[in-house]
């Protein structure tokens, strides 16, 4: 690798954390070696490169930046490559910083938004990483309430331009820093954040998924950067903690698996400073299905159990609900059946404890019998018990609505996967069909990677009339 010049002056920073964290020069090379190779660098430094570094040269590139990451994961605090004295080139983990205030937290969310408008190609390259899971949640769990969020005072009204005396309709486009949010702003990001969900829900996450972004560039930072009291101020991070989590579900369907853990760990920030305890929770909740997703189940297990102790045992039935049974779906992940079974039981009798009339947040009214029986068919399908998860995904099928035609298609694939493991080929070829031409309409690779994974376990069964069946079938969708 090409360093720049050695400056005179000894970098005593990196010394002093290398120290911290009980590295020799080798493993502190070798782990940045590592941590190069999960987003495509070949880097090759050794220990003669980290005492270079010691004697003040300065890496390019990403390399400052994951040579921050390494340690941010050995010492758990997040730290930048300023704290190790090292130039800040190419921060490879933009956006995985839990901001200190709400000012720092719109710099940071507003720069994503920026960034993935307009050029979301390159941030779908960003790698998932677990590590980048652990300091947000742990801050979002010990951290103290932001003491306040209200911004400024309304400025002096500009006259308008135009014909003399005939005031200009100011456009939502043109709306500036310094203008005076109000509730009908708030309300308008609600029914946007509504629009999308159904979109998402109906068609995947790469139908409108720019759209959404562009909007919170556009719409939303403008209003955070505006004039607002500490009420309306809470009600807007709130709101723009949903539409973020939105903007990252929406990447997360479309397997941008980097960007969308970003988008979380932001929203996770926004909702502290909205002051909702529960709403964070929630995200919590989303980066827990990310991480079962991508096969980390120990992660997703704490993501779940620090969701639930940050939210504590006075928030709704169905919230409970909720929070036992995504960490039912870790425990399912690492085949942990006994953890699984227990979790699935405290989900259940949760939800059994709701009752009608109850204050459920919006955000949490999806979760109902429907959702809870297909919590339960995806965990016994996770750990081979097949006929209960037939059982629980038919029945999910049965309750749930036509409006959430991608969950309906995730659980026809895990029904059509509990009938293949129990012989019953036909049954499993025919609703693994129905799924590939319903996730043929989407723009989903979730829905494509259900797909494919049953397509996979179809395997030992190739030669089988049945799946030739099948096969003409999804070849036939084109």
């Amino acid at each position: 690798m090409t360093e720049r010049p050695a400056q005179r002056t000894p970098n005593r920073q990196l010394a002093a954390l290398i120290a911290e964290a009980g590295f020799s020069n080798a493993g502190l090379a070798r782990r940045v070696d590592q941590l190069g190779l999960e987003h495509g660098l070949d880097l090759r430094y050794d220990k003669t490169s980290v005492t270079r570094w010691l004697r003040g040269q300065q890496p390019r590139g990403t390399t400052p930046a994951l040579i921050a990451e390494v340690f941010t994961r050995r010492l758990g605090r997040r730290l930048s490559a300023q704290d190790l004295g090292l130039d800040a080139c190419a921060p490879v983990y933009a956006g995985l910083e839990f901001a200190g205030s709400p000012e720092e937290a719109v710099d940071i969310v507003s720069g994503l938004w920026r960034k993935d408008s307009g050029s979301h190609a390159e941030l779908r390259k960003i790698a998932f990483t677990p590590a980048g899971l652990v300091v947000p949640s742990r801050d979002w769990l010990i951290g103290r309430p932001d003491d306040k969020v209200a911004r400024g005072e309304a400025p002096a009204r500009v006259p308008a331009q135009g014909r003399p005396g005939v005031p200009r309709q100011r456009s939502t486009a043109e709306r500036g820093p310094g203008q005076k949010v109000t509730g009908g702003d708030i309300a308008a990001l609600r029914s946007v954040g509504d629009l999308f969900r159904s979109l998402d829900d109906m068609y995947g996450g790469g139908h409108a998924r720019q759209a959404l972004v562009r909007y919170l560039e556009h719409e939303c930072e403008p209003m955070l950067r505006g004039i607002y009291g500490e009420q309306t101020g809470r009600r807007l991070f709130a709101a723009a903690a949903d539409l973020t989590r939105l903007a990252g579900w929406t990447s997360y369907d479309i397997a941008a698996h980097g960007l969308a853990q970003r988008y979380f760990v932001q929203a996770l920030r926004l909702a502290q400073a909205a002051g909702d305890r529960p709403y964070g929770s929630y995200v919590l909740v989303t980066m827990s299905r990310q991480a079962v997703y991508l096969g980390h189940g120990r992660e997703a297990v704490q993501l779940a159990r620090v969701a639930q102790q940050g939210v504590g045992t006075n928030a709704p039935p169905v919230v409970q609900a909720l929070l036992h049974s995504v960490e039912a779906r870790g425990h399912g992940v690492l085949g942990e059946v006994r953890a699984c079974t227990a979790s699935l039981v405290r989900a259940e009798r949760a939800l059994e404890a709701a009752r009608p009339g109850d204050e459920v947040p919006h955000w949490a009214r999806f979760f109902d019998e429907a959702q809870l029986a297909d919590e339960f068919g995806h965990c016994h399908r996770d750990l081979q018990q097949f006929r209960a998860a037939a059982q629980h995904a038919e029945r999910s099928l049965q309750l749930r609505a036509p409006s959430f035609a991608r969950s309906r298609l995730f659980c026809r694939v895990v029904l059509a996967s509990a009938r293949l493991g129990l012989g019953e080929l036909d049954q499993a070829c025919a609703l693994g069909a129905e799924a590939a031409g319903q996730a043929s309409e989407m723009r989903s690779v979730r829905a494509i990677e259900y797909v494919r994974d049953f397509e996979r376990r179809l395997e030992p069964y190739k030669d089988a009339a049945p799946v030739r069946g099948y096969r003409d079938k999804v070849a036939a969708l084109g």
